[in-house]
């Protein structure tokens, strides 16, 4: 029995890290993936627009 105990952790973190590599996968993309696309190109641009704001009045 001390063979069961000792493959025991080994399948169970191989069991979580399969399950976590399907949920990274399944969560790329699809629909969230324009929404998160559009959040970080208006975070982009509005730091961009502060630099170019900042860099107006300082000079």
């Amino acid at each position: 029995m001390d063979y069961v105990s000792a493959l025991v952790p080994p399948v169970v973190m191989a069991v979580f890290f399969t399950g976590l590599i399907v949920t990274i996968v399944k969560t790329q993309g699809g629909a969230n993936k324009a929404k998160e696309d559009a959040v970080v190109d208006a975070a982009l641009a509005r730091a961009e627009s502060t630099r170019q704001a900042s860099r107006d009045t300082g000079a």
